[in-house]
């Protein structure tokens, strides 16, 4: 049996779901969050399953040789912090996470609890060079 993955890119509405997201200051974080992704990238975004918001198109290439479409760059409300996907992973941006303010990391999760909390002009960056790498990383 191939392999399917849960998160799969959809047609729901980001706006929708930014409206859900609770409490007020993670909703207005998230929205943040979206609008940078949006004008780094040039995508306006989809939704990746219930709750992922993905900007720009990637490819994934498993060790079996199965090619998955996924995104650049990406973010989450999650209910513990606000959730940033860094594809790459941060062993190339030891630099920029130094001077992102509070914040913790994943494999590719960058885990952080309110804007207020880092400079985003940092993260700004961190996810520009992130989508970066991304699109030349991924055939079109």
């Amino acid at each position: 049996m191939a392999y399917e993955p849960k998160t799969k890119k959809n047609d729901g509405s980001i706006e929708a779901f930014l409206e859900e997201v609770q409490p007020d200051q993670k909703r207005e974080d998230s929205k943040a969050i979206v609008a940078m992704m949006r004008e780094i990238t040039g995508d306006e975004g989809s939704m990746w399953g219930a709750a992922i918001v993905g900007f720009g198109r990637a490819t994934y290439t498993y060790a079996n040789g199965k090619v998955n479409e996924w995104f650049q760059t990406g973010f989450s409300p999650r209910k513990q912090s606000l959730t940033v996907y860094i594809m790459p992973g941060f062993d190339r941006y030891e630099e920029l996470l130094a001077k992102l303010g509070k914040h913790k990391t994943g494999k590719s999760c960058l885990y952080i609890n309110r804007l207020s909390d880092i400079d985003t002009d940092v993260l700004r960056e961190l996810i520009a060079e992130s989508a970066k790498v991304m699109a030349e990383s991924s055939p079109e």
